[in-house]
């Protein structure tokens, strides 16, 4: 598929999703929801039996033949200067969730070789008026007046890099207020849960199926001094972890885990409550506004941001 960027498609940054073939449909979908662009699949899998169907032949090029039909691959690409890693961890977890096997690769490097670099793509970033986002090993940087969110994300979703993750940042900023309690969903790194603090709001809850986001989360949030007093993590599903009600909620996921909150959320939510959805592609935009109305919600707000939609919505 096109990709619509001025940089040359050889410096982009391929992340290859090595699977059975059988599995090529769910695992596609699930690479898919991280760019807004598209992806491209090789499945050899049945190619013999194609090429006879469609051109009663059997000359197929001698190249194609020495294919491994045994697998299918899975190519997303990112421009370089967006994090594959975030993408990687959201891939891995959501083929683990689903029990497919795969082998991920990144420019024909194992994702194990990458974990140790964030560095190449990771920096410093001033986020909306008031953040500004800073990795552990960064230590030559003028804050200004903001307030530093210093994180070390390790494999858990989350760098403030992502169009989605800069937009609900920004999101939160306009709507946390002092007495503001929070709930993120898919919390991730731990970042937008943080940044609710830093930005003011009384207390933060962030629940995340993922043990390895969890893990993150609450080292991200001693790093910047939030204990277990005003923040805390859970490692479950929204529906058996959390109760209460929030007066403002943060779902930064995918659009069809966003369409499945919205059924349970609005019991979380306060009266005059916001309820902030990121992680949605354009060409969902139209599912995800039919959810909203169907489960009783407004929108307040759309941002928007590289194919990266953001809403603000309320009861």
């Amino acid at each position: 598929m096109g990709m619509t960027n001025d940089v040359s498609q050889d410096r982009w940054s391929d992340i290859s999703v090595i699977i059975d073939p059988k599995d090529v449909e769910t695992a596609g979908s699930i690479a898919n929801m991280t760019v807004p662009y598209g992806i491209y699949i090789e499945d050899y899998s049945s190619l013999v039996e194609e090429t006879l169907e469609i051109a009663h032949i059997d000359l197929i090029d001698e190249e194609l033949l020495k294919k491994d039909r045994s697998k299918a691959v899975i190519h997303v690409y990112f421009n370089p200067d967006e994090n594959p890693l975030e993408a990687v961890s959201f891939i891995k977890e959501r083929l683990d969730s689903c029990g497919i096997e795969y082998d991920i690769r990144i420019s024909d490097c194992r994702v194990e070789d990458w974990q140790n670099n964030w560095k190449q793509y990771f920096h410093p970033m001033p986020i909306g008026k008031k953040l500004l986002i800073r990795p552990l090993w960064e230590n030559e940087f003028d804050a200004g007046d903001r307030k530093v969110l210093n994180i070390e994300p390790g494999l858990a979703f989350g760098t403030g890099s992502h169009p989605t993750t800069k937009l609900c940042l920004e999101t939160l900023e306009d709507y946390v207020q002092e007495e503001s309690t929070v709930l993120d969903i898919g919390c991730g790194s731990g970042i937008l849960s943080i940044a609710s603090l830093l930005l003011g709001a009384k207390s933060a809850t962030g629940v995340d199926i993922d043990s390895l986001a969890v893990k993150t989360a609450v080292q991200n949030a001693k790093e910047n001094g939030f204990g277990d007093g005003r923040i805390r993590f859970v490692q479950g599903d929204l529906s058996e972890k959390v109760s209460g009600k929030y007066n403002l909620i943060v779902a930064n996921i995918v659009a069809d885990i966003i369409i499945r909150f919205n059924e349970q959320v609005g019991a979380f939510l306060e009266d005059g409550g916001i309820y902030i959805t990121g992680g949605i592609i354009e060409p969902r935009e139209d599912d995800v506004l039919k959810s909203f109305e169907k489960n009783g919600f407004k929108v307040v707000e759309r941002r928007e941001n590289n194919g990266w939609l953001v809403f603000a919505v309320k009861k």
